[in-house]
């Protein structure tokens, strides 16, 4: 049995036993992976790197139209975010982040922090160091990291049917050579094109809206009509205007 079924069964588990509340009075301790450990049970007032760490881990549960800040600060948009991430996962859903919480972050991570169902070879097409673009190689592949956990939550919205990624990061020479436009969030680490698959164009884009994405660009808008586009940007600009966006 390979390490990643085993850790999604344990959270199957750990899930299961906690439902039961007549039975069981605590959840068993939730057994940590090789990417991060979180040492205390989190709520709203608390602060600190474990609250960032579990912000990116939820920053695709903020509620359509709205993007979770990643600031080690637990404020009311984290306890919604995290109360949204156990509801639908099947857990308690009080807000606050205990041992079923991180449980089932810990089925669904590997060892390099990204989620099950993505890899941050899939994000970068362009070259392994994730150098070249308009931010530094760590910021690209951190903002990697959050688009990740954002369409991680896309996909298990969608019923956990796959979703085909096509482009990620690129550095200036990536970009020029596919015609990206100069100032394009791919140069950033934080944008991801999709391609149809289970799902069309247009579901994805609609989807989206969900789970964190400030960009959203799909069929109708120009050049778009072969991907769905979703990133970062600081501010929302939403624009597919065949799928009635």
């Amino acid at each position: 049995m390979s390490r990643r079924i085993a850790r999604l069964l344990a959270g199957l588990l750990l899930a299961v036993a906690t439902s039961f509340v007549g039975a069981v009075v605590t959840a068993a301790p939730a057994t940590a992976d090789g990417c991060y450990t979180w040492n205390r049970t989190l709520s709203q007032g608390m602060s600190g790197e474990d609250v960032r760490h579990l912000q990116i881990r939820v920053s695709g549960y903020p509620g359509y139209g709205n993007v979770l800040a990643l600031d080690g600060d637990y404020g009311p948009a984290t306890k919604a975010a995290v109360t949204r991430f156990q509801q639908a996962y099947g857990l308690g859903a009080d807000g606050i982040a205990g041992p079923a919480t991180f449980g089932k972050i810990y089925a669904l991570q590997d060892d390099d922090c990204t989620p099950v169902n993505f890899s941050y070879a899939e994000l970068n097409r362009c070259n392994s160091t994730w150098s070249g673009g308009a931010v530094s190689a760590a910021t690209a592949r951190a903002n990697a990291l959050v688009s990740m956990w954002k369409l991680q939550a896309m996909r298990h919205a969608l019923g956990d049917q796959a979703i085909r990624v096509t482009s990620g990061f690129r550095s200036h020479a990536c970009n020029d050579a596919v015609g990206g436009a100069p100032s394009s969030r791919h140069l950033y680490g934080d944008a991801v094109d999709l391609g149809s698959g289970p799902h069309s164009l247009c579901t994805l884009a609609k989807q989206a809206r969900n789970h964190g994405f400030n960009g959203i660009l799909g069929p109708g808008f120009p050049g778009h009509n072969d991907h769905t586009h979703v990133d970062h940007r600081s501010s929302r600009y939403w624009s597919a205007s065949s799928c009635g966006i």
